[in-house]
């Protein structure tokens, strides 16, 4: 009897395997699919030129099927969310202004390494963070502008002729809370040391026209108005105040000249607009391409000409008004060099007095 109920069970078991692979009985769970990223990438960027920047876009979508979805805010506000945000964060890529800022990204923790060979061969190694957090996208130099009736470009040398007494109560920048000095002397300490750095801080401190105060916009205005002789700023507010729309901001940046320092010596110091892809990203795959697209030869033109900045795609020239200002030798330093020194450049700002 004991062999008779066994053998049923079994005859039982194997006609239940036979439904099942046949399509009866209880299906089999589905097997999971692996996940896809959306056809999209979500974008939180500080930059501020939304025709050109959104024509961008579109071009990239019409090629690829990617729709980008654009955030909007000043750099620190948006890395404040990404934060807040955490993990539920939509942001693919952070996109904001001076390698200084994607540095503090960088040590927050909320971005994370990416590789391209296309980014490799568009960008040069010293705008690319050496850890491949970040890229940069376009370029800026912070030169010097002088007053045309008051000053001969025979006059100007270097960043550190500055210090000396004749340019006394004649240099105008802004203030040391500015990422832009900050970074800028973050690059002496890397390439000149802390002692000469230092040195360097005090003697455009004594040499003040007034105490800091405003963007750079205001240095450019200072200075056509007589206040000063030299401001020390970045290259593209010029560019923005000579193709203003205010006749009054124009006539004042027409009575103004360029000048690139250091060209004998370390090379004039410049910066990035860059970005990184967020830690949290969901689309890693299409933020890569839309930094690819960014970086090459036909969005660089229009991308750093929106901002009158340089490209950095070295295949593409600049706009034709940087190139009447001239070429120029830039510092010899990866930017990854302007966060890592960015705290030490900040404690001696406060040492001498640079409000």
């Amino acid at each position: 009897m004991k062999k008779f109920w066994l053998l049923t069970l079994s005859l039982f078991l194997l006609s239940t395997v036979l439904l099942t692979g046949c399509g009866g009985g209880t299906p089999a769970p589905a097997a999971t699919k692996p996940s896809v990223e959306a056809k999209e990438v979500n974008i939180y960027t500080s930059r501020h030129y939304p025709g050109i920047d959104d024509a961008i876009y579109k071009s990239f979508t019409d090629k690829t099927g990617i729709k980008v979805n654009v955030i909007k805010a000043s750099g620190e506000e948006l890395l404040q969310r990404i934060k807040t945000e955490g993990a539920s964060s939509k942001a693919d890529i952070y996109l904001t202004a001076d390698a200084g800022n994607l540095y503090l990204a960088k040590q927050a923790g909320v971005l994370q390494p990416f590789t391209s060979p296309a980014l490799t061969k568009n960008i040069p190694a010293d705008f690319i963070d050496t850890d491949k957090m970040w890229v940069g996208l376009t370029m800026r130099a912070r030169v010097l502008v002088y007053a045309k009736d008051r000053v001969k470009p025979d006059d100007l040398s270097t960043y550190e002729d500055l210090t000396q007494p004749k340019w006394k109560g004649k240099i105008v920048t802004r203030s040391s809370n500015n990422i832009y000095n900050q970074s800028m002397l973050a690059a002496f300490i890397a390439m000149n040391g802390e002692t000469q750095a230092k040195e360097w801080a005090k003697g455009i401190t004594a040499n003040f026209a007034r105490q800091p105060e405003g963007g750079d916009r205001d240095q450019a205005k200072a200075v056509a108005a007589g206040k000063a002789d030299v401001a020390i700023m970045n290259s593209y507010y010029l560019g923005q105040m000579l193709s203003s729309k205010d006749p009054l901001e124009v006539k004042a940046a027409e009575s103004l000249g360029v000048f690139f320092p250091n060209q004998n010596t370390t090379g004039t110091h410049v910066n990035i607009g860059g970005a990184g892809i967020v830690k949290s990203a969901k689309n890693v795959d299409n933020a890569v391409k839309l930094l690819e697209y960014l970086s090459d030869i036909e969005a660089q033109q229009k991308f750093a000409e929106a901002s009158t900045e340089y490209p950095v795609n070295p295949a593409v020239e600049p706009s034709a008004l940087l190139k009447k200002w001239g070429t120029f030798r830039k510092q010899n330093i990866n930017l990854s060099k302007l966060g890592e020194h960015n705290r030490r450049a900040v404690q001696i700002f406060n040492e001498v007095g640079w409000k």
